[in-house]
């Protein structure tokens, strides 16, 4: 099913004045006048894809007419669990979240449903309880892409390294599945190394230097998010393995994420690829799906008019999977799978102000 109702400025659009708590509690965009109060928390600060959403976030809402309070839980469930009250308390209509913990939200989302205020999540999507809708890309899909890039590039054999995300975290738990699945199913030459990391970049930049040690002809690396791109680079770099893709000793290193910095790498030759999440696109279709919420609108699976599919993910919880391409140097295809090229000006990376 198409979407019925575009996103259009109002004429009630609001002074965009973003005002981030960075100890969970609520900062305020916009005045009040007549627009509807909405609250979103914002899942952490300490990267670069969070703070463009977060940059992103009173843009969109200023477009949709929308009056938002802010808080930051900065990845715990606890903190967002005394966010939800607040909001609760100041009387939002609706409220976006990320939970970094997917298990350990079902009793918020559980009260918020009691009291009748619709949810959006955010880039995850909780294994348990009900929400508006969950806004993010098919986190399976950037296993996969990463695994066919790697496959083909490394030729079918070898040895790559999966710094994983957190496994508590639906995206942590698909990217690292799908990413399993399509070597074992179609590079069953490469031997991979799982790493959990909790997405914590110290933690996977210590992982890789051990694993590095133990095993010097490991050819590629698998970051689940930009969170490990820094120390990735250090990495390499001190082992003598941050070199242009034509040495011979070149490590293929793929991202998830599609932060400036990774582009710009890709450029440079220090890594390879990436799958760019949309950060601009889950603020706009966060904001967007909570005033549909509020003005009494309803979904269906199928296509959408912004180039998604809404997927039923289990009874009575919709999906809305947005575009996440792969990036690469040259735009080419690898195993089937086409990219687009690090310079593509439709890419949020290089249109950040």
């Amino acid at each position: 099913m198409r979407l019925r109702n575009p996103l259009r400025t109002t004429a009630c659009a609001l002074s965009a004045l973003a005002l981030l708590s960075a100890c969970g509690g609520a900062g305020t965009v916009g005045s009040s006048g007549g627009a509807p109060l909405v609250g979103v928390d914002y899942p952490r600060s300490d990267t670069d894809f969070w703070n463009s959403y977060i940059k992103y976030t009173p843009e969109y809402g200023k477009e949709l007419g929308l009056s938002l309070k802010t808080t930051n839980s900065q990845s715990d469930v606890a903190k967002l669990t005394a966010n939800a009250q607040t909001f609760i308390s100041q009387g939002v209509r609706g409220l976006a979240m990320a939970p970094q913990d997917t298990a350990a939200i079902a009793p918020t989302l559980a009260q918020l449903e009691a009291k009748k205020i619709p949810v959006v999540t955010v880039d995850t999507r909780p294994d348990v309880g009900k929400v508006f809708m969950v806004v993010r890309a098919d986190n399976r899909a950037y296993g996969e892409k990463a695994c066919r890039y790697l496959g083909t590039k490394l030729g079918g054999k070898g040895k790559v390294v999966m710094l994983q995300g957190d496994l508590s975290s639906i995206n942590g738990r698909d990217r690292t599945e799908a990413f399993n699945d399509c070597m074992k199913k179609n590079y069953p030459g490469i031997r991979v190394f799982g790493e959990a990391t909790n997405w914590d970049g110290a933690v996977a930049a210590q992982k890789l230097q051990t694993d590095l040690t133990a095993h010097p002809d490991i050819k590629g690396v698998y970051m689940q998010s930009s969170f490990a791109l820094a120390g990735t680079l250090q990495v390499l770099k001190q082992k003598g393995l941050l070199v242009d893709p034509k040495d011979k000793k070149h490590v293929f290193v793929v991202s998830n994420d599609g932060i400036p910095e990774e582009l710009r790498s890709i450029a440079q030759g220090k890594i390879d690829a990436t799958v760019s999440q949309p950060a601009d696109l889950y603020a706009k279709y966060a904001l967007y799906y909570l005033k549909a919420a509020i003005d009494g609108k309803t979904f269906k699976p199928g296509k959408t008019d912004h180039g998604s599919t809404i997927v039923q993910v289990r009874d009575g919880l919709l999906e809305d999977q947005l575009s996440a391409p792969l990036v690469t140097a040259d735009g080419g295809t690898y195993g089937d799978v086409p990219s687009l090229k690090s310079d593509d000006a439709s890419l949020w990376g290089n249109n950040l102000g």
